[in-house]
């Protein structure tokens, strides 16, 4: 159906249909696709596509197609339940009020500050989810503590590519140019069509990431736009691709600087843009003498023929962009890759022009009121932030405590860590590296809170007090593409059904800071609150209900016009003012400022002999259609699509194992191991295989030890802390060595 113009709820008492935008949970990036749920008697019944949403057009995947089942799921946790913290790991819970819940917070908040300072409470969060924007938030304004973080090894999702990018041209997440800001889209006179995208190290039609539509690259396919892509695997657009560049994982970097190579020793950068806005050219020119394509075709397994084409077509496309995913963050050479990616685009004349990559301005369309929380925690604790001591990365350029020194900390025999709130966070059956030791170090802290869903590894080992959150169809919300940095529109997530007493991540939130830090939360409803966020856009909560979303004006060239800086001046909000091809900012914290290639600690070059027992190249966590990381693994009619781990194996390798397609198998190297069942394909390398991530079985028992079976296929058993990139960014998630070996089942 569609709905009528203005209005986003029609219908009767008890059969109507809502207008609303898809976030979380269930888990997905802030792409903000639009639905049409139906309710009836109360349950939501059905979900169609909003064919009059500006990007997805009525178009959706399986999972927001699966949201009744979750809706409705007998094993959701609809009311708050505590249990004995001797009972850890036990089924014991007992439900409980949520004002009970609320005091028996509040109460372990004062004995943990009393004991442990206001530091002493530790806030995780997890990827994507609409809790993005306000777990820091609990943090800074509720508890009044520094130490927020995530727990992925080298923080090595999406954070470095804002923080790169914010280094290198002072603005936000850069995108491609999809015409996402223009009401008429592709037929607007002011976008220009891309003639080439290289798309690097993403999937974007499976894993919609970070905000972008994934679909919308194909709409541009339709229209004439080719594609350059770069990826381990031959994905499906690698195989529709003019140019597949099929590198060895944990190479990227080493690519970039031969392309950059071809680019700046032919003189097929832009000149104009270079000398007027970039500093740095002659020591970026100098640096990427190193790699010619030659050697960089020996390191990555790309042919030197194929990487001069691609920087070749690639420079001299009357426009292209690069479209760039977390898989650049998961090595050690994280900051080195998204810096030459960034080059890459500087170079060739793809910044913030038609057809290149856009670049969010640097105010929001919610404000900036999520970020200036911080104000409410005393300065002096700041600075003892966990990890601000060692890396002056955190300190200067983050917000949140790093991951890894975060495990270390909860490891110390003087634990100064009393109280943790989990939020949407599966901990070791998703992002965690060494996932065992986060179990044993999460077990030794006094009080922990765990929002979800549903029942997860997580919080059924280690949590005293579970609180259920909503999904996005019970709860009024709003939804920003690229969590703000870069958002072509405003959504309104709308209130569709109520099911038990589940509550979204603000509002607990904002309950809570009223009782502990009443000052930072004004508002008595949480319609109040998103009045406030969106009134510097001119309108109300109300008003963006009935539109639906909101475009705001976008224009290119933002740094011809003071449109990217602070001041108003011309130019990129740099320490240069400029481009900077050369970091500065690097330089001042010690890094190298220009880009180097540096091998993956474990590799068939940079450990041979350990290669002789691990001979295959381990990459990690491409997406599914039908899971959101962790997530789905309890829904029937996704899980009936994908039952099982996969893991990618070339036909020749397996022959050489005794493997067949479907056979279970144990993935192995020198930290651990863990069983997924075979894929026969010749979509990987010989010498590569391709593993999936964040599996668990929550049909299991759920009890400890076996805990939904969180480490039978938890690919992470293979994951070393703590070796990551220079500035600490980045870590081999992506890039490791393995062997495969068929064993008779997943628990034999």
């Amino acid at each position: 159906m569609r709905m009528p113009k203005g209005e986003w709820k029609v219908g009767t008492k008890d059969d109507y249909y809502v207008r609303t935008s898809a976030w979380s949970a269930p888990g997905c990036h802030p792409v903000g696709c639009g639905l049409i749920l139906h309710i009836e008697d109360g349950k939501l019944t059905g979900v169609e596509g909003d064919k009059d949403h500006p990007l997805t057009q009525g178009r959706l995947c399986p999972r927001c197609l699966a949201l009744p089942e979750v809706v409705n799921h007998p094993d959701r946790i609809l009311y708050p339940m505590k249990r004995a913290r001797k009972d850890r790991g036990k089924n014991t819970w007992e439900r409980i009020t949520w004002d009970e819940a609320l005091d028996l917070i509040v109460e372990k908040v004062e004995e943990t500050r009393e004991r442990y300072g206001y530091e002493g409470v530790h806030t995780f969060g997890g990827t994507g989810r609409e809790a993005t924007f306000y777990y820091p938030v609990l943090s800074y304004s509720v508890f009044q503590s520094p130490n927020v973080s995530t727990v992925i090894s080298g923080d090595s999702c999406y954070g470095p590519r804002c923080m790169i990018t914010n280094f290198i041209l002072g603005t936000g997440y850069p995108e491609i140019d999809h015409a996402a800001y223009f009401p008429d889209r592709y037929d607007d006179p002011r976008f220009v069509l891309p003639e080439y995208v290289m798309v690097w190290g993403k999937n974007p039609i499976v894993s919609n990431p970070d905000g972008f539509f994934g679909h919308a690259l194909i709409d541009m396919m339709k229209r004439g736009t080719k594609l350059i892509t770069v990826d381990p695997r031959i994905t499906w657009l690698a195989s529709r691709a003019e140019i597949t560049l099929q590198l060895r994982p944990g190479t990227d970097t080493a690519l970039l600087m031969a392309m950059l190579n071809v680019v700046i020793n032919e003189g097929l950068y832009d000149k104009e843009f270079v000398e007027k806005w970039c500093y740095g050219l002659e020591d970026l020119k100098e640096r990427v003498q190193d790699m010619p394509p030659a050697k960089a075709a020996a390191i990555t397994w790309v042919p030197e023929e194929k990487i001069i084409r691609a920087a070749r077509v690639f420079a001299q496309a009357k426009s292209a962009s690069i479209q760039w995913g977390l898989a650049t963050e998961m090595s050690q050479n994280a900051v080195q890759t998204c810096q030459c990616i960034l080059y890459l685009c500087a170079l060739t004349g793809r910044i913030d022009a038609p057809g290149g990559i856009s670049v969010g301005p640097k105010a929001s369309l919610t404000g900036k009121w999520r970020y200036e929380q911080i104000k409410w925690v005393n300065p002096e604790l700041i600075d003892k932030r966990i990890g601000n001591e060692e890396y002056p990365v955190s300190k200067s350029a983050l917000t949140n405590c790093l991951a890894d020194t975060v495990l270390d900390a909860l490891e110390e025999e003087d634990l100064k860590i009393g109280m943790v709130w989990i939020n949407s966070s599966n901990v070791w059956s998703c992002p965690g590296a060494v996932p065992e030791r986060w179990l044993a170090a999460l077990s030794r802290v006094e009080f922990i809170v765990a929002q979800d869903i549903f029942l997860t590894p997580a919080n059924m080992s280690v949590a005293d007090l579970v609180l259920p959150v909503s999904t996005f169809a019970e709860h009024d919300g709003l939804v920003l593409p690229h969590f703000g940095r870069n958002a072509p529109y405003l959504g309104a997530i709308n209130k569709a059904v109520e099911v038990g007493e589940a509550r979204s991540d603000f509002e607990t939130v904002m309950a809570l800071g009223k009782r502990l830090n009443p000052d930072a939360f004004p508002w008595e409803t949480v319609e109040e609150f998103l009045d406030y966020s969106v009134y510097g856009n001119g309108f109300s909560f109300d008003d963006l209900r009935k539109m639906g979303q909101f475009q705001p004006d976008y224009s290119y060239y933002k740094y011809e016009s003071g449109k990217l800086r602070e001041d108003g001046e011309v130019g990129f909000d740099t320490v240069t003012g400029l481009f900077e091809l050369r970091s500065l900012q690097f330089e001042a914290w010690g890094e190298d400022p220009l880009p180097y290639y540096q091998e993956p600690t474990f590799s068939p070059y940079a450990t041979p002999d350990l290669a002789q027992d691990y001979p295959l190249v381990l990459t990690t966590g491409g997406r599914k259609y039908t899971s959101f990381h962790s997530e789905h693994r309890q829904v029937p009619t996704l899980r009936e699509i994908d039952p099982w781990p996969i893991v990618q194996i070339h036909p020749d390798t397996a022959a050489k194992n005794g493997i067949s397609d479907g056979d279970w198998v144990c993935i192995e190297n020198q930290y651990g191991s863990c069983r997924q069942k075979a894929k026969l394909t010749y979509a990987v390398d010989p010498r590569v295989v391709h593993a999936e991530h964040a599996w668990w079985y929550p049909e299991q028992d759920m009890e400890l030890p076996n805990q939904g079976g969180a480490f039978k296929s938890q690919i992470n058993n293979l994951m070393p802390h703590f070796m990551t990139g220079k500035l600490y960014i980045g870590s081999p998630y992506k890039c490791l060595i393995c062997r495969v070996t068929k064993v008779s089942g997943l628990d034999d």
